[in-house]
């Protein structure tokens, strides 16, 4: 036979008690390790005094990042 607890005035076996904490524990360790949505990081604006200064900004910018990623591969 289960043991059984008087639980808001009814009777619950100490089963189900059991997988209630459990599934508690366990579900409430899993959403505070998951942790959040990875916010999208945000490219500072380009102060440039000119378009061509710009452009040119970007263009580096694109290659150093294509450097960055063959070099970690």
């Amino acid at each position: 036979m289960v043991a059984m607890y008087s639980v808001f005035g009814r009777q619950i076996g100490s089963h189900y008690l059991a997988m209630g904490v459990l599934g508690a524990l366990f579900s409430g360790t899993y959403l505070s390790l998951a942790g959040g949505s990875k916010k999208a990081t945000q490219i500072p604006p380009i102060n440039a005094s000119s378009p061509d200064e710009a452009d040119f900004i970007q263009n580096f910018l694109k290659q150093a990042d294509a450097e960055e990623k063959k070099t970690k591969h």
